[in-house]
């Protein structure tokens, strides 16, 4: 692995985007995605993930800011900047009369690349495609047409590979497949950004998260850097006898009651030395809180990402 590996294939700088309207979708957004990594652009609906994404890839223009990909600025530099980046929209836009083949083959060299149909082989078979090569793309179902459109933005073997919510309405089939395909792609060298509503894919999948929120990029972290620093760790007591309310010597603590009053739930954060668990437990002994069983658990990616989006203007991670 050389120095370079996790240099940034991708900076932007003080990106804006205002549209006619008046409407502020993105605002001064400041990113470098390293060069080899999975990057996790996570942020609810609306929120600016497909602007983001259609800027760097020069199909929407910033108001303000630039961007580099590859070591090409995205407006001075357009053809050799976009020649490097691929590509999969949501929306299943395909060339619906011609071939899958010829479909490929054209993305290829439209971006000025030699022909090899050695490569677009194993891209297709790769994709489950390689039996559909000669059908009209008209005649394949949504599933497979997102498979072409895969097939497209790999065609002219670009050096970062952008995923625009990849999973929606896919199957779990080529959910499987298109995963396998990232993880060696990104093996051999390709740097991978993706959006996604399937949170527990970011978690499995990126090296790096980045939320988005009306505009705003409100955190960039390692992936585990993120989980440890914003997670909670959370102790839940099976009372032997349900309460209904948590008396008023506990209301110091972060206790929740769950709405049966059959348990008992207190959060704390694991990475301090004390985390207050014997205490709680002397204290509830103290007033008569008996349990019969008690377990504890992490806060996933869902929670912290949820906690981010919901947290106060001006509140620090």
């Amino acid at each position: 692995m050389n120095d370079n590996t996790f240099a940034a294939i991708v900076s932007v700088r003080g990106v804006t985007k205002t549209y006619a309207g008046g409407f502020q979708a993105l605002k001064n957004i400041d990113l470098d995605i390293k060069r080899g990594e999975i990057f996790a652009l996570l942020g609810p609906n609306g929120a600016g993930k497909t602007t983001l994404i259609s800027t760097i890839c020069g199909i929407v223009n910033a108001s303000s800011g630039s961007i580099i990909a590859d070591g090409h600025d995205i407006v001075r530099n357009y053809r050799a900047a976009r020649a490097t980046i691929g590509l999969v929209p949501q929306e299943l836009h395909t060339d619906a009369f011609e071939s899958v083949w010829a479909t490929i083959a054209f993305s290829r060299g439209l971006f000025g690349k030699a022909p090899n149909p050695a490569y677009l082989e194993k891209v297709l078979r790769d994709l489950s495609l390689w039996d559909k090569r000669d059908v009209k793309i008209m005649t394949l179902s949504g599933g497979m047409k997102r498979r072409v459109l895969i097939a497209k933005a790999l065609a002219h073997e670009p050096t970062i590979l952008f995923l625009d919510e990849p999973s929606a309405g896919v199957d779990v089939e080529l959910r499987h497949d298109m995963w396998r395909m990232v993880r060696e792609l990104r093996a051999h060298g390709t740097t991978i950004i993706l959006t996604t509503h399937y949170i527990e894919e970011a978690e499995d999948m990126a090296d790096r998260i980045g939320v988005i929120s009306k505009g705003e990029l409100i955190v960039v972290e390692d992936k585990e850097v993120l989980m440890r620093k914003l997670g909670k760790k959370q102790l839940t007591l099976s009372l032997r006898q349900p309460m209904t309310g948590i008396p008023a010597e506990l209301a110091a603590w972060s206790l929740e009651l769950s709405a049966d009053g059959h348990a008992l739930v207190y959060s704390f954060d694991a990475q301090k030395e004390e985390t207050g668990i014997a205490e709680l437990l002397r204290m509830l002994g103290e007033h008569g809180i008996d349990f019969k069983d008690l377990r504890s658990s992490e806060s996933s990616l869902e929670d912290i990402f949820v906690s981010l989006v919901h947290r106060p203007k001006g509140a620090q991670a």
